[in-house]
């Protein structure tokens, strides 16, 4: 065995709850635009009837049932939050994780 010969692993330190975020270089959060185009989508499908509940879209996505109804409560936010999130200029704390895991309240005034 040559001792002389090393292996080169690369790797990436993080703290702890640290997330990854994919954004383009004008500053969109192209996870979040993602989710806000299907909550949208499916909306859509719903109020045109085409499918009729959001366990309807999930067999049909081949998803869980939670997660198309935590998307679709993105088409509650607020126009100005909307407006923030298109433009690329949302606050940092503001990514899909934590609309999908926090109560969005139905008054727009009380989202902010």
């Amino acid at each position: 065995m040559n001792l002389s010969e090393t292996t080169f692993t690369p790797f990436v330190l993080r703290r702890p709850g640290m997330r990854r975020v994919f954004a383009d270089q004008r500053g969109y959060d192209v996870t979040l635009l993602q989710g806000l185009a299907k909550a949208f989508f499916w909306q859509h499908l719903v109020d045109s009837g085409q499918k009729k509940n959001a366990s309807d879209i999930a067999r049909s996505e081949n998803l869980n049932p939670s997660v198309v109804s935590e998307l679709m409560r993105l088409t509650l936010l607020a126009p100005e939050i909307i407006e923030l999130l298109i433009s690329g200029r949302q606050p940092h704390q503001m990514y899909l994780t934590w609309f999908q895991r926090n109560p969005l309240p139905i008054a727009w005034a009380e989202q902010w």
